[in-house]
């Protein structure tokens, strides 16, 4: 067997061509690395803004789909009644702040949120004004300081019509038709305590004492009898509605959420965790030019937005709001390799400025306002 002759010399490369390449593959590494590092903060941030937006969009579905029922009572709006005494009546033997009916909108502002005003979030300072009821001060999770807190009280839009009135004694009986009793359990509720029957005369808001869905029967420890029974619908029974909007620390104890609250009977129900991401909710509320209620009806016509602080407590100036101007602060749920803004590039809502942490924590953040119309307190155009 023939073997083929080794060569003399055995080529190879040399340790400078060695560390060239090298060299080369670490400078090629490097850009690999740099172009995916970069590719996934593009996708961070994207992703942050969809879900910003998105729970955006949510949050402000909520809001506005309740704040347009704040007054309604049946086919005759809240300001009406409100003109002659004893067309809204409450038969309430609780004096719980959720029950001030004849007030269909109220809102607690966080110290330090008026236009023009500045807050540094993680750092916000405590208290409301005027200062939370204790029913509210006291739900858990609490609200968190920096946020405006809306309270809403109405008739649900879906009513049932009455079909029989009966009077015993101290108490009233209403039937409805069994198969209408769905409007009552509407958004989760599983038994209804607080209801309210109109026409368009009168409005009698009160607590059941026993609700039978089977029978189609609501009882209440009262006598109510200025209503004829009409199946055709002109006296209706509702769901009596009280709700309160705020934001609070979600479920999972990190993140800012909305919730809303709804009272049933004597007390507030298990506060509901709407939408997360929800770090600040600023409100601003139209009043009507007419200031005296008491003597003349509302004009209709929007004079001017103020704060909850500046309308304080009293019931008339309540009354005179026709529409919502609301801010929410919305923060991705994660990381979304957000740089912090600039001086001049701070969040605002509702002229608030937003002082982002002092230890960034690379979430997207981004405001979200819109008008929201009372169509029940329009009343005059």
């Amino acid at each position: 067997m023939k073997r083929r002759p080794h060569p003399r010399h055995v080529q190879g490369l040399s340790l400078i061509e060695l560390m060239i390449a090298m060299l080369i593959g670490l400078v090629l590494m490097l850009g690999v690395i740099q172009i995916f590092s970069a590719s996934r903060a593009a996708y961070q941030l994207s992703e942050g803004m969809a879900r910003t937006q998105e729970n955006a969009r949510f949050a402000m579905d909520y809001l506005q789909r309740d704040l347009r029922m704040g007054g309604h009572f049946g086919c005759v709006n809240d300001q009406s009644h409100l003109r002659t005494s004893g067309e809204l009546l409450t038969h309430f033997s609780s004096t719980h702040s959720a029950l001030n009916f004849p007030v269909s909108i109220q809102a607690y502002d966080a110290t330090g949120t008026a236009p023009r005003g500045q807050v540094k979030l993680g750092e916000a300072a405590s208290g409301w004004s005027p200062a939370l009821p204790t029913e509210i001060a006291a739900l858990r999770p609490a609200p968190l300081a920096g946020s405006d807190v809306l309270v809403l009280r109405f008739l649900a839009s879906e009513g049932a019509p009455v079909q029989s009135i009966a009077t015993t004694g101290s108490a009233t009986t209403f039937t409805v038709p069994t198969a209408r009793w769905r409007a009552f359990t509407q958004n989760g509720v599983t038994a209804p305590a607080t209801f309210g029957i109109a026409d368009c005369s009168y409005v009698d808001l009160f607590n059941a004492s026993a609700t039978s869905a089977s029978a189609g029967t609501v009882k209440t420890d009262v006598v109510i009898d200025r209503y004829t029974a009409q199946p055709s619908g002109q006296t209706m029974l509702y769901r009596a509605e009280s709700l309160v909007y705020y934001v609070a620390t979600g479920a999972g104890g990190t993140e800012p959420s909305l919730y809303r609250v709804r009272f049933s009977g004597s007390a507030y129900q298990a506060p509901e965790e709407l939408v997360e991401g929800v770090e600040s909710l600023q409100l601003l509320f139209g009043q009507d030019r007419e200031t005296n209620l008491a003597s003349n009806p509302p004009t209709g016509y929007i004079d001017v937005y103020n704060t909850a602080a500046t309308i304080g407590t009293v019931a008339d100036a309540w009354r005179r709001v026709g529409s919502v101007q609301v801010g929410l602060l919305m923060r991705s749920p994660d990381r979304a390799a957000a740089e912090v803004p600039s001086a001049d590039n701070r969040p605002y809502a509702l002229g608030v400025e937003f002082v982002p942490p002092a230890t960034s924590d690379g979430k997207y953040r981004a405001s979200y306002e819109t008008t929201v119309a009372l169509r029940n307190r329009l009343y005059g155009n």
